[in-house]
This record gives C-alpha cells, sequence and structure tokens, in this order.
C-alpha cells in the first residue's frame, strides 16, 4: 500500500487512493490522457502495487507498453452455479489434498469475496403456456440437483467469505447490475472502483456501470478467490465513438447485433473497449448494459462506459440508497472518472460507429456475430416463399412445416436487464391479443426474466396477462434457453421431427446460438429482440419474411403484419417511466441480501463427498497421470479441428441423451433418462463430465472422413496407429488405457464462448499435453494454461493445412518454455519423414509460465500454500 497517496475524499469521512498524483509524479499531465480502463487500473496499482513496482508499472499505462507484467487485483469474484460450484469443488479438493500432506485444510479458503448466484441449473421442462410453470420447473431443479445443493450450502457454510443466492432469484450479471456492484466500493475506512471477474464470458454485463468487471475461467477465478494477483500486460484499449442515435422501433438488440457484426470485422479480439461520444451519452444503462453484455461475442474482454448521470439515475431507480449515489458521483468527478474528465483520453486506436444506421437485425444461423437484417431475409434464403406456402399445406395436414420454430424464448440477462425491451415485448403481445392472434400450436414459448423486478413491473403495468395469454408466462428466474437448458419437447413434436428428419429451429433474444446449443432437435437458433421473438411464435416458422408476409387475418380478411402490432417508442417510453419503479427492485433485493440464516452449527472442514453421485465428486487433480510429467514428446492428435470450435464443441453444456456415452454412463449409474439433466449439471463430478468432452454432435473432426472425401460430422475420432474410427469417448478411452500423450490441431479462434473451464479439463484429463492452433480466445487460453495444458500459436501462414496435416502423425515441442518464446513443432510422418514448424508458445506471461510449470491453478497453490506454512 502507497500512504503517500491516500487522501481525504472531500466531502465525506472517507479516504481514497490519489492515482493522478502518482502518475502526475513520474510524466505531469500524464493522466488526462489515459483512457478510463487505465485510470482504474492506475489506482488499483496505487492501491495495492508492491512500492518498489509501482512506477514501472505505472510506466505500462503512461507509455502504453506492454513488455512488463503487472498486478490487478480485483474486489470480488462473481460466479454461477455451474463454474462457481466447479471451482468450489476444486477448493474442496484442494482441502483434502493440503490435508493429507500435513496441512490445515480450515486455512484454505477464497481471500476475497465470493458471490455465487445459482442461475444455470433450471431447464424449462414446463413451458409458458402452464400456469404453475414456474414451481413445478422450480420443483424439478431441486429433485434433480439435491447433491449440487446439498455441496453448495456446505461450501456457503464451510468456507469464509462465500456467500450464495439460491435458486429461483434469477440472472449472475443482471443481479450484479441491479444490485450487487456498488459501482464504488467502501472497505476499512478507504473508497475505491468496483471491480470483479465473473466465471462467465458475459460478467462485462455490469461495465455499462463504469466497472470493470471480466469474464474468466473457473480456475482463473480459483486464483483470483486465493488472493493471487490477476497478471497482465496492458491490453489493447479501443476507443469506439458512438454518433448519432437508433432510429424509430429500432431495439437496443438491434444495435448490440449491428455492433457484434461490425467490432468482430474490426477484430478487437482480447481488446477493452471504452464506448463514448453523444451516442454513447445518449443510452440508458438498459441499453449500455446490452452492448456490454455482448462482448464476448464481438470478441472484446471489456466494454466500457463511463460514469454520467444516466448511471447515476439508473442506482436511484434499482434501489440504490441516496449515500450511494452521491458517494459514486463524489468519487467519479474527485478521481476524473465522470465522463466529462475523460474527453482528453487518447486511444490507441479509435474507431467509429453511427448508431443512426442501426435497421431491425436478427443474428445466425450458428453465430451471433453474423448479423440478419429482417429486410434481408428472403435473399438470405431464410425466409422462402415456396416453403411457406408448402408449409401451410402440411398445417393444414397437421403437420409441422419445414423451417419450424420449436422454441421461442424471451431469455437471458442481455435483454431482460433492460426495461425497454420486455416492456416492447409485452405491448406487441398486448396487440397481438387484440388482434386474435396466437402461437403456433408446435412453438415452446418461455419468459425467464433475469430479475424478480421484471415481473414487478410487468404486474404494475397490467402487461403480464398479455404475455401469459400468448403462451409467455415466467417459467423461472433463470439462464434457461440460452444456456442450453429448454428442457424436453413434447414427445409427439419430437417424434415428427425425427421421423420426417425437420429441419427445425429456435429463436431466442439470448446471446448464442452455436449450432447444438439450445436444443439437440434444433438444427440451428436465430437470435432476436423480445417482440421478435413472440413474432416468430405466432409465425411458427423461419421460412417467414417477418417484415412482409401476414402473420394472420382480422375478421373482415385484412392481412396482420408485424408493423400492425410493432408499438410505437413513445408509448414502451411512457410506460417504462410509469412502472418502473425502486420500490420494486428494493422489495427484491432487500430480502435477499439483508437476511442471512444459518442452519446448524459448525460443518467439517473436509467435504464428505458421496461416492454415488453423479454430480459431485473429489476432484483427481493431484493423482495418477495428472501428477507426473507432461514429455511433450510422442503426442498423437486427438482431434483436427477447423476454425471457430467453441467451448460448446469442446464440452456441450444441453441436455444429456440416452445414447450418449453420458448418458449411458447415468444409465449403469442408475439415473432415470427424465432426470439425466445437462452436461453443465454434471461438471461436479468429472467421471461424468469427462464424457462430455468433444461430445458436440455438431463437431467436426478433420481426421474423420466420408469416401467422398468430406469431413464427417459428430463426435468421432479416428485411433491412431490403427485409423480405426469410433465415437470420440471410445478413442479417448482407448488412448487413456495406453497412457499416450495427445495433442489438438485446430484452426483460427479456437476456444470461442462460454468461459466453461472444462472445455480445459476435459482435454487433460483425456492425456492431451498441447494444443497447436491459428489463434485462441482469452479466457479459454487461460483455461489451458490453468490445468496445465500448452497452448501453441502458428506463425501467420502456416496453417495445419500448409503442413498437410491430417491425424497419422506424432509431434514434439521442443524449446525453453519462456513467455512467448517461438519453440519447434516436430511432425513425424506416417511414412518416416520428418518436418518442423515454429510455433509461439502462447505462456504471455511469467505467471502463466509458473502456473503452467506447477501443473495447474491448483498445483500452484498447493506448492505455495504448503511452503508457506513450513516457512511459519
Amino acid at each position: 500500500m502507497n500512504r503517500s497517496y491516500r487522501k481525504p475524499l472531500p466531502g465525506t469521512s472517507l479516504d481514497y487512493f490519489d492515482a493522478e498524483a502518482a502518475v502526475d509524479a513520474i510524466q505531469p499531465g500524464a493522466y488526462a490522457s489515459l483512457p478510463y480502463s487505465s485510470r482504474v487500473l492506475a489506482e488499483n496499482l496505487v492501491r495495492r502495487c508492491d512500492p518498489a513496482a509501482l512506477t514501472e508499472s505505472l510506466k505500462q499505462l503512461i507509455e502504453r507498453r506492454r513488455d512488463l507484467d503487472f498486478p490487478w487485483f480485483p474486489a470480488r469474484v462473481v460466479c454461477h452455479d455451474i463454474l462457481g460450484q466447479t471451482a468450489l469443488v476444486d477448493l474442496a479438493g484442494l482441502r483434502d489434498a493440503i490435508a493429507e500432506q500435513g496441512g490445515d485444510p480450515a486455512k484454505v479458503n477464497p481471500v476475497v469475496p465470493v458471490q455465487l448466484i445459482v442461475d444455470h441449473s433450471l431447464a424449462v421442462e414446463c413451458g409458458g403456456y402452464d400456469p404453475e410453470a414456474f414451481a413445478r420447473n422450480r420443483a424439478i431443479e431441486d429433485r434433480r440437483n439435491e447433491d449440487r445443493f446439498h455441496f453448495i450450502e456446505w461450501t456457503r457454510r464451510a468456507f469464509q467469505n462465500v456467500d450464495v443466492i439460491p435458486p429461483g432469484n434469477g440472472i449472475m450479471h443482471q443481479i450484479n447490475l441491479e444490485k450487487m456492484s456498488p459501482v464504488i466500493y467502501v472497505q476499512e475506512g478507504v473508497a475505491f472502483p468496483d471491480t470483479c471477474v465473473g466465471t462467465d464470458s458475459h460478467t462485462p454485463h455490469v461495465d455499462a456501470l463504469g466497472v470493470i468487471a471480466i469474464g474468466v475461467g473457473g480456475l482463473e477465478a480459483e486464483n483470483v478467490m486465493l488472493g493471487r494477483a490477476s497478471w497482465m500486460r496492458l491490453p489493447d484499449i479501443i476507443g469506439v465513438e458512438l454518433s448519432g442515435r437508433p432510429q424509430p422501433g429500432i431495439t437496443a438488440t438491434d444495435v448490440v447485433l449491428a455492433l457484434t457484426e461490425f467490432l468482430r470485422a474490426q477484430k478487437v479480439v482480447g481488446a477493452w473497449l471504452e464506448f463514448r461520444g453523444e451516442g454513447a451519452a445518449a443510452l440508458t444503462i438498459g441499453d449500455r448494459a446490452t452492448i456490454s453484455n455482448m462482448a464476448p461475442e464481438y470478441g472484446a474482454t471489456a466494454a466500457m462506459f463511463f460514469i454520467d448521470g444516466n448511471t447515476l439515475d439508473y442506482l436511484r431507480l434499482t434501489g440504490r440508497s441516496d449515500e450511494q449515489v452521491a458517494l459514486v458521483e463524489t468519487y467519479a468527478r474527485t478521481a476524473g472518472l465522470w465522463a466529462d474528465a475523460l474527453k482528453t483520453a487518447q486511444y490507441e486506436r479509435t474507431l467509429q460507429f453511427d448508431l443512426s444506421t442501426v435497421v431491425r437485425n436478427m443474428a445466425g444461423p450458428s453465430n451471433p456475430h453474423k448479423r440478419l437484417p429482417t429486410s434481408a431475409l428472403a435473399e438470405r434464403g431464410i425466409a422462402d416463399e415456396a416453403k411457406l406456402e408448402a408449409g401451410r399445406g402440411e398445417e393444414a395436414q397437421g403437420l409441422m412445416p419445414d423451417g419450424a420454430v420449436i422454441i421461442a424464448a424471451i431469455t437471458s440477462c442481455t435483454n431482460t436487464s433492460n426495461p425497454r425491451n420486455v416492456i416492447a415485448a409485452a405491448l406487441l403481445a398486448r396487440n397481438a391479443n387484440a388482434r386474435g392472434l396466437v402461437r403456433k400450436p408446435w412453438v415452446k414459448t418461455s419468459l425467464a426474466p433475469g430479475s424478480k423486478a421484471v415481473q414487478l413491473y410487468l404486474e404494475d403495468a397490467g402487461l403480464l396477462p398479455e404475455l401469459e395469454r400468448l403462451g409467455f408466462g415466467i417459467v423461472g428466474f433463470a439462464c434457461t434457453t440460452c444456456n442450453g437448458m429448454s428442457g424436453a419437447l413434447d414427445p409427439q413434436i419430437q417424434q415428427e421431427i425425427i421421423e420426417r428428419d425437420l429441419y427445425a429451429t429456435a429463436v431466442l433474444s439470448g446471446n448464442r446460438n452455436f449450432d447444438g446449443r439450445i436444443h439437440p432437435y434444433a438444427k440451428q437458433a436465430f437470435l432476436a429482440s423480445p417482440p421478435l421473438v413472440i413474432a416468430y411464435a405466432i409465425a411458427g416458422t423461419v421460412r417467414f419474411d417477418i417484415e412482409k408476409d401476414a402473420l394472420g387475418y382480422d375478421g373482415q380478411g385484412n392481412a396482420i403484419t408485424l408493423k400492425d402490432i410493432w408499438p410505437a417508442d413513445e408509448e414502451i417510453d411512457a410506460i417504462v417511466r410509469q412502472s418502473v419503479k425502486p420500490e420494486q427492485f428494493r422489495k427484491v433485493y432487500e430480502p435477499m441480501f439483508n437476511v442471512r440464516v444459518e442452519h446448524g452449527g459448525k460443518v467439517e472442514p473436509l467435504y464428505a463427498w458421496r461416492p454415488q453421485s453423479t454430480y459431485i465428486r473429489r476432484p483427481p487433480y493431484w493423482e495418477g497421470a495428472l501428477a507426473g510429467e507432461r514429455a511433450l514428446r510422442g503426442m498423437r492428435p486427438l482431434a483436427v479441428l477447423p476454425d471457430n470450435i467453441t467451448t460448446d464443441h469442446l464440452s456441450p453444456s444441453n441436455a444429456i441423451l440416452l445414447d450418449s456415452a453420458a448418458g449411458q454412463y447415468l444409465a449403469r449409474m442408475g439415473l432415470p433418462e427424465e432426470d439425466f439433466n445437462s452436461y453443465a449439471t454434471h461438471r461436479g463430478d468429472h467421471l461424468t463430465a469427462q464424457r462430455a468432452t468433444f461430445a458436440n454432435p455438431k463437431l467436426f473432426n478433420e481426421m474423420v472422413r466420408n469416401q467422398d472425401g468430406s469431413v464427417k460430422q459428430g463426435s468421432l475420432a479416428r485411433v491412431e496407429p490403427e485409423g480405426k474410427v469410433m465415437r470420440m469417448w471410445e478413442a479417448i478411452e482407448t488412448y487413456m488405457a495406453r497412457k499416450q500423450p495427445l495433442i489438438i490441431v485446430a484452426g483460427a479462434d479456437y476456444g470461442q464462448g462460454s468461459s466453461r473451464d472444462w472445455a480445459a479439463k476435459g482435454v487433460r484429463l483425456a492425456g492431451v499435453e498441447a494444443i497447436v492452433a491459428e489463434g485462441f480466445e482469452r479466457i479459454h487460453r487461460t483455461n489451458l494454461i490453468g490445468m496445465g495444458v500448452l497452448p501453441l500459436e502458428f506463425l501467420p501462414g502456416t496453417t495445419r493445412k500448409t503442413l498437410g496435416i491430417d491425424g497419422s502423425e506424432t509431434f514434439d515441442v521442443i524449446g525453453e518454455r519462456t513467455p512467448r518464446a517461438e519453440l519447434t513443432l516436430v511432425i513425424r510422418r506416417k511414412d518416416g519423414t520428418t518436418a518442423q514448424a515454429p510455433v509461439i508458445c502462447r505462456l504471455d506471461s511469467d505467471e502463466d509460465v509458473s502456473i503452467y510449470e506447477a501443473g495447474g491453478v491448483l498445483q500452484r497453490f498447493a506448492q505455495d500454500f504448503l511452503d508457506a506454512a513450513k516457512a511459519a
């Protein structure tokens, strides 16, 4: 702590650390040119950095240098129950390992406050047309997840610094935005900016409030939980100048889908973005949060907005105290974090985007950055007049049409954090009801808000019954469909899809639509604003031109189209002003956060693992092959993969089917098929979760080909040297029995998508020692290192194709592993010839090297913990 910069905060009884003085002491006037993010990072350094390293660390920010690692100490860690639970399973396993080596397990605790919100485990088994959907879905959630919830309750009582929000209360990001983030934190009489990491890639949602919050994998979160700094080099901080205003009828969803396409094209992967300009200033926090939430979809690490009057208005609206709102304003103005003070900020790159150019948009199929203007549905081959007419003929016969929308879901923090989007959907439902429009009977509809406050303002506006009438009743306050937890289809509908091999689809107001994510029988999925989701439930097919075709007909035979039921902006804004109130947020959050009932007394510091559990099992990271040395010699490819491999390919999160490797295992363990639950919920049991590795049926492993030479789709692998094709899990078992070290060879953007640590854990437990790709998504790269897997990057111009890799080879990696060193990939071909290719070691920092060499995050901590205990 650098006490010389600690000063009284004007107008308060608190102190603060004057980062401006510290920066300007090194280079006079430099603070005024720093971006917002650098100012927050500078304060963190001044307050927490070793004084001996402070000057050199601050110079990284001042001089825009990237040659030195500097520490960042987030104030808190936010978790959802899937990755949060698996992180705590790891810590419980770490306690066992420490105890076995003579240490005190009770001393293994999170050092940084951890907030765990149970929001990822509710499946929409009952759709929104069932009046009892919420209660029934919650009962099913509790029954299926009893093992998990028992463990989570133990962690709440056994670990210090762990706070749990139980199921049924909302989504972590929306709760973070509406309640958990104070924007300005106070600790021991010192005020400082709130910062956090979260075990979900959409953690930047709260960046909309000016809070640096980034998504990390569970393994990196464990590192932060245990008090280690998050080491970084200065990220690429890019200014995004927003001009203009959205046109009438354009939602925040339309804006963010246009921005996602634009920013992906501008190659902002790994960058920290700062949205500024007149366009940004005019956006509400709801609109800003919609943009910040989608940061992982355009590839950015952070998506910041500055603190201004809109920020204060939002804090008041969501029930924060007058004292806290005043503190936020005072601190922001004093520390140079108020929007007006950022006009002098300078960026190495600035992008320009005009909000007035945005049209009504969707995204898809398959990728959130594949923008689809609704005006271009026909020319893109989505809306097809001939197939629509054919579909109407099939409907007349009681059949579903080609392109049937089998799931229409208003879901996710992206959109339900924005009252304007929710009210727009409710008004469109009201207008559709007034015209006699109904949803198609094969569409499974649902409304899953991210906060209970949504229900209160919909009821206040008298609009919840209008949504319920169309089948969009509240099914839960959780992630649901957006996370692949869309639940089972009606058996007759599922059978018809299978028998007729229908092209069935989903439309959701979520943030991800990767193939295979939403539902096993929805071949593709489209992202859309909440009102468009309702329109597609009425249309019942994506072969429909949503801008032109008739949704239905009135009593006089006149066509009813989308424009006839789309609500006016003036009415939407009026209802938001009238019906969204601070007391609603206080009513929801005060009992949730102020009441902490303890059940029973103290608990044992070591968890009593349940041997038959398929949800929670003692992790194996200190045993067997994982405890041994990684040779990086004689590695055989488990898979050779194309570009854009996502964590859904690596470790899917959706429903487990009986004929899958995991399904067969669960059946042997005695679980009835209706309680298989999702892959995501079983990630606390490595024996189930291992069987999810590459289990996505949409996988294309280039080692497995059809007779015509095309790549065969499916969860398949080819075992070498026999050349035998088998199911992926069987190949993994075969190689594990042989103790065969493995490698994965891939294309660009490897590891896109959700920040699930099992995408790294699964391959490591399979025996994968290295992954060589053309590029890595940030979170997945850090997860790989956290599991002791070496990420390697081809040099530009070199790919698996230029090297002629077909999967029959073996590979060695040669060279000293230092940050971003050039190593040599030795390729030994089946015909006896050898080739070499230079690759970049993607251990990007000394901390990365330290963690990798120890075997992973947990091994590194265990060594440090035991060494400290011996020294004491």
